[in-house]
């Protein structure tokens, strides 16, 4: 997910979408302890998209 995108969204879609990622980011590296995923680098992305959101949440706060 792009910058771009994350600005356009409100900020209670922005607290929600950040409330589903954290839940699929715990399930992925759960599932991946498991079984290993074929491709490793969704973990990272998804975790830095999770950053992305998080910053901008909190800017739109201050």
């Amino acid at each position: 997910m792009k910058n771009s995108e994350i600005r356009e969204l409100s900020t209670e879609e922005l607290a929600e979408r950040i409330e589903t990622e954290v839940a699929n980011y715990t399930n992925m590296k759960f599932n991946h302890n498991v079984a290993p995923l074929e491709d490793n680098s969704q973990i990272k992305k998804l975790r830095r998209d999770i950053a992305r959101m998080k910053t901008e949440l909190s800017a739109r706060n201050k």
